[in-house]
């Protein structure tokens, strides 16, 4: 078995910050600021979103994933209503229960083979509406790519949106891999604005870390009746940083040329170039060629732990031996080419 890669494929979460992220924040932690968003860099990240997706939105930086999640479900839900989302979603999976112990309000999980929800499903929901019994259909969260690596077209998000809207819901887009959809769809900022502001989405957790900040994420509200009490629920759901511009300043360099989808192409490129490398060897099994910077391969329980002992990655679907290689914006072809040949040895000793 060849040496180790240099990087591990366990997540994107995982890799270090992009040296332009780096030298951003060093340049900023220069001198004195005004805290809580008072400051230069982020009236340019907010100015920098409102390019992205129109000068009506409303951008708040926010501290992580979670809280970025929380706090826009926050500025949309209602007493009694529910969150509905996939069982893959990771508000519903991967957040300790944080949507449900904040929000006080129920998340209604939805079958999904891929994390994508369907249209149809929303519409199974309109018998709940107006009954006492039931909580009542208030958001619709979709992942953008899903939990399973899968990426829905602007048509599919519109559907969505045309359905939860039909009920009077507001439609959520957990965007922590945002970047990543965004150059499988097109790698524009129009791609971007098809699947999100044209698509009908009224709020989105919009991801930095993943895509090449230290920390920090971002939540851009696109329905402007959302924006009037946004700020005092982002103090009280712990999301308001004091030192906002070190938050700010990585999102200014990242939106700076396009460096956010630069990264995410080139990640969603070798995410490519190791399925082309591992997809004929013998005890490997594949449902589908990846979209994003996900693979999802299914081993033989016994190759598993072998092969996380030598380079880590992290299990998904245990029931059935599948497991997730993850590429990042430092990911090199030399750590795929490696890592291929590592799991060639291994499936054919």
């Amino acid at each position: 078995m060849p040496p180790a890669p240099a990087c591990s494929f366990a997540s994107d979460n995982a890799a270090g910050a992009h040296p332009a992220v780096l030298d951003a924040l060093v340049r900023a932690n220069d001198g004195h600021a005004l805290a809580y968003g008072d400051d230069r860099w982020t009236a340019e990240a907010v100015g920098r979103f409102r390019d992205l997706f129109g000068a009506t939105a409303t951008p708040l930086l926010a501290w992580n994933g979670t809280g970025a999640n929380v706090l826009a479900l926050a500025t949309m839900i209602r007493p009694a209503d529910m969150v509905v989302c996939s069982r893959w979603a990771h508000i519903a999976v991967d957040e300790t229960g944080a949507p449900e112990r904040v929000l006080g309000s129920k998340l209604h999980t939805l079958p999904s083979a891929d994390g994508k929800l369907q249209p149809e499903q929303i519409d199974e929901l309109a018998h709940l509406v107006g009954d006492v019994h039931h909580a009542q259909p208030g958001v619709v969260s979709i992942t953008q790519s899903t939990e399973l690596g899968a990426v829905y077209t602007a048509d599919e998000v519109a559907a969505i949106c045309d359905a939860a809207h039909r009920l009077g819901m507001k439609v959520h887009l957990d965007g922590a891999r945002i970047a990543n959809a965004t150059a499988a769809l097109g790698g524009t900022i129009e791609a971007l604005r098809s699947f999100t502001v044209d698509a009908g989405v009224d709020a989105i957790s919009f991801g930095g870390t993943k895509a090449g900040m230290a920390f920090g994420e971002a939540v851009i509200l696109l329905d402007p009746l959302l924006a009037a009490r946004a700020p005092f629920i982002r103090k009280q759901v712990t999301q308001l940083p004091s030192k906002m511009r070190f938050v700010a300043a990585q999102f200014v360099a990242l939106l700076d040329d396009d460096l956010w989808i630069r990264s995410a192409a080139h990640a969603n490129r070798l995410a490519a170039v190791l399925y082309d490398a591992t997809r004929d060897i013998p005890k490997i099994g594949y449902d589908s060629a990846p979209q994003v910077n996900s693979v999802f391969p299914v081993l033989p329980a016994e190759l598993i732990e072998p092969l996380q002992q030598w380079c880590f990655f992290w299990p998904w679907d245990q029931s059935r031996g599948q497991v997730r290689w993850m590429t990042a914006w430092d990911t090199t072809d030399d750590d795929v080419a490696r890592f291929a040949a590592g799991v060639r040895a291994l499936c054919t000793a």
